[in-house]
């Protein structure tokens, strides 16, 4: 190889290289000439003229949404756009050294950042811009009275590459070499856990979800903080989340996977226009906290083969407000939690008062927007409303099993819509799964004062599946206006056993016989013959 400073012929020497990788030479001779090869390739990359930077700036106004230099010729530029002043001071990530071109490992900046941050929370807080490239990072906490903004075409990419795997030689390349090495595939790159922490387990689950002992933190955390604010002009916090599949279904992991987002024992959250994606284990989870608002979000994760990718998690939370949101991934939509047998009732922090709107769901192995299993700690007061759930396996679900103890009570779905849904409505009572064998296992929950309104769709399977036990019946169940279109003509489409309730007006399909008839006007049309009578069918 001779010198060059041109351009072209350059990346033509560093495909040649990448050739010499894939097949790594065998003998002394033709190692020193590849290491020879990789050496005049370095000098070619310093001759090269530096490419024309922007320069920095603090005022909120500037075009600091540019890529990284030398970068611009492999990306279309996106349209600058000034970001909104939601803190008396705001930085830029690059402000502390951040370099946003996927390779580079930005975990310092951000936490240099978050650090100037936590410093400013007696002047209102300060804002961390993340402009448009795509900014590698291992996991990092947050700080209170913080705004993280990801401009558009800005995304915070979770660590996935064994550093350690790669030759030091491949070091001396540059950003652009790095990136084209990885594109064209001619290294291998392994998940590496020891980027990510261990954390204790949660305290209502008694040890982490899959493994005894600690859990992995998640990407992006946050413990004990107050005023914080994830938002932007819908830039992406991508949790790689593949390779974590991947080892999780071979069993070489050997603790608990973390989310994407984790927020704990915090107040007053708002998270909203951004996208979410493949996330390791459940995506957006705040565990016990109060005052929060998730709005205008869209969370996307394989529709298979992604275990555990959860859209959105409430654990033991209240007051809060989730909506206009678009989630399709490979579990629940929405799962609202609050600890799992014994070690949740001895939490004690029950999810209330949440209100659940204007979604579009999509969960083919799962439900579009669940409620438990993991209830121990009690829920209630749930308003589940203008929600359409499109090619799912089921739409809305209570689960709960014995010796989870708890509640679940006056929860209120109203407007949904079911497009192509093998089940609607689903409360499962034998969901046995525990997380030891400490349960108690005469610890049965209440499940009373549910009602479904003004509930519409077409291509289900089965509409309704209601199954109570005589230890755990559903009590106080209200049906009004059902209109779902089927796809099956067996007798049972709705499915009920031990259950207690009642349907007003005419609903169609035809109700089962364990709930009472009224009229329009809340008369006494029939009285149900036994409540505790089962026609739960599976092969349906």
């Amino acid at each position: 190889m001779k010198r060059r400073g041109d351009t072209r012929k350059y990346l033509c020497n560093l495909r040649e290289l990448q050739l010499q990788l894939r097949n790594p030479p065998t003998n002394a001779e033709k190692s020193l000439q590849f290491d020879e090869n990789l050496r005049e390739l370095e000098l070619d990359r310093t001759s090269m003229p530096e490419p024309e930077r922007t320069p920095k700036s603090k005022t909120l106004g500037s075009n600091r949404d540019t890529a990284a230099g030398g970068l611009l010729i492999f990306r279309r530029a996106f349209p600058s756009r000034q970001h909104p002043k939601l803190r008396p001071v705001a930085f830029n990530l690059t402000d502390f050294g951040g370099v946003g071109d996927g390779v580079t490992l930005n975990t310092a900046a951000f936490e240099k950042a978050v650090m100037a941050i936590s410093k400013l929370g007696k002047k209102g807080g300060g804002q961390l811009n993340v402009p448009q490239g795509n900014w590698l990072t291992a996991p990092f906490n947050l700080t209170s009275h913080m705004t993280l903004f990801l401009a558009e075409g800005a995304v915070i990419l979770g660590i996935d590459l064994d550093y350690d795997a790669i030759s030091s030689k491949l070091f001396s390349l540059d950003v652009i070499s790095m990136r084209l090495l990885i594109a064209c595939d001619c290294c291998s790159f392994y998940p590496d856990e020891k980027y990510w922490p261990l954390l204790p387990p949660l305290p209502s689950y008694g040890y982490g979800r899959e493994h005894p002992g600690p859990r992995y933190g998640s990407l992006i955390h946050g413990q004990h903080l107050k005023d914080v604010v994830i938002t932007g002009h819908n830039g992406t916090i991508n949790g790689q989340g593949q390779t974590w599949w991947k080892k999780y279904r071979q069993k070489l992991l050997n603790h608990t996977r973390g989310p994407l987002v984790q927020i704990m024992w915090s107040s007053d959250i708002v998270i909203s226009n951004i996208t979410l994606r493949d996330s390791p284990f459940w995506t957006l989870h705040p565990y016990d906290c109060k005052n929060v608002t998730l709005k205008n979000l869209t969370i996307l994760a394989p529709v298979f083969h992604a275990p555990n990718t959860d859209g959105i998690d409430p654990d033991s939370c209240q007051d809060m407000v989730i909506e206009d949101c678009y989630i399709s991934v490979g579990d629940d939509g929405v799962a609202i939690k609050s600890g799992w047998d014994q070690y949740g009732t001895a939490y004690g922090r029950p999810s209330k008062n949440i209100l659940i709107r204007n979604l579009v769901v999509r969960s083919n192995v799962s439900a579009g927007i669940s409620i438990g299993s993991e209830m121990s700690g009690g829920v209630s007061n749930i308003t589940v409303e203008n929600i359409h759930v499109w090619n799912s396996r089921r739409a809305v679900r209570i689960k709960t099993a014995p010796g989870r103890g708890g509640y679940v009570r006056d929860i209120t779905y109203r407007n949904l819509t079911f497009d192509n849904v093998r089940v609607g409505i689903v409360i499962k009572t034998d969901y046995n799964e525990h997380p030891d064998g400490g349960f108690d296992p005469k610890a049965f929950p209440i499940l009373k004062d549910i009602s479904y309104t003004s509930i519409h769709g077409e291509g289900v399977r089965v509409p309704v599946r209601i199954q109570g036990s005589e230890e755990i019946p559903v009590i106080n169940v209200t049906f009004r206006d059902m209109s779902v279109g089927i796809t099956n003509k067996k007798q049972h489409i709705f499915q009920c056993a031990f259950v207690q309730g009642r349907v007003i007006g005419t609903i169609f399909p035809a109700p089962c016989d364990n709930l009472d008839l009224y009229d329009e006007q809340g008369n006494l049309v029939r009285r149900s013959s036994s409540w505790n009578s089962s026609d739960i069918d599976y092969d349906i």
